[in-house]
């Protein structure tokens, strides 16, 4: 679980134990836990933008089919930054679409935060815009995932799951979203709309890009362009950046012409 901190998110977090860098956890997950898919159900999955990239990818489908398909769309109430949650299954035990008998068929792709799971990862933006991580245990009652395994440090247990560019593009939303919440102007409804475009619509945002002539406004290398327009990653990273732009009017990496 990878969570910004927001009041809500925060509360729940503090209530749980946490781990400071060296503590450990036993844990282990796959078909030989006797509870193997059965967190995979009722579930309120936040996705990130870098979870749709990944998850459209492996689906082969556009944004658009995705998040009609498999997300509802609501929106952080503190930023008005999109919030799509993935859709479960209607029917008993409402289980997560992606989840068969044989375990999760996008596994290779799965979002940051079942990939986190069974820890909750709370993030801020401190001095010089780093970013400070702290770590909780989310221990839930039917997980036999705590009876087996090996013991993990949370640095350990993410790098086995490889989290790592997911934690580093929801570092780069968690702290678009903080810059707007220290504004204390929450998105309207247009510019709401427009963060869904950029950072969840990649290949819609592309279209924009050459339609609008986006390039033409901000100085950007033509190397960067290219990448910008072929790899869905630089189309990601560009997103935030020109988010930023229009939301403040400056960013570190763009300058308007």
């Amino acid at each position: 679980m990878n969570t910004e901190n927001t009041d809500a998110s925060q509360e729940f977090l503090d209530s749980l134990p946490e781990l400071g860098p060296t503590d450990t956890f036993l844990f282990a997950c796959g078909p030989e836990v006797p509870c193997f898919n059965c967190c995979c159900a009722e579930l309120t999955l936040p996705l990130t933008p870098y979870d749709v990239l990944r998850l459209t990818q492996h689906l082969e489908i556009d944004s658009e089919r995705f998040l009609n398909s498999y997300t509802q769309l609501r929106t952080f109430p503190d930023t008005g930054f999109p919030l799509p949650l993935l859709k479960m299954q209607e029917g008993p035990g409402e289980p997560c679409p992606f989840v068969s008998p044989a375990g999760c068929r996008i596994y290779e792709d799965r979002p940051g935060a079942c990939r986190c799971y069974p820890l909750g990862r709370a993030t801020s933006v401190g001095e010089n815009d780093t970013i400070a991580e702290r770590f909780f245990l989310v221990q839930e009652p039917h997980c036999h995932g705590f009876d087996t395994g090996r013991h993990w440090t949370p640095k350990e247990w993410l790098a086995n799951q490889e989290t790592e560019p997911y934690n580093l593009y929801n570092d780069k939303y968690m702290r678009l979203m903080a810059m707007v919440k220290a504004s204390g102007k929450p998105l309207e409804s247009r510019m709401s709309s427009m963060a869904v475009l950029c950072l969840f619509q990649l290949d819609k945002f592309r279209e924009f890009i050459t339609n609008m002539h986006v390039f033409k406004r901000v100085s950007i290398p033509e190397e960067r362009q290219k990448a910008i327009l072929e790899q869905p990653e630089a189309t990601l990273d560009f997103a935030f950046d020109w988010m930023e732009l229009i939301l403040f009017g400056q960013s570190p990496t763009l300058q308007k012409t």
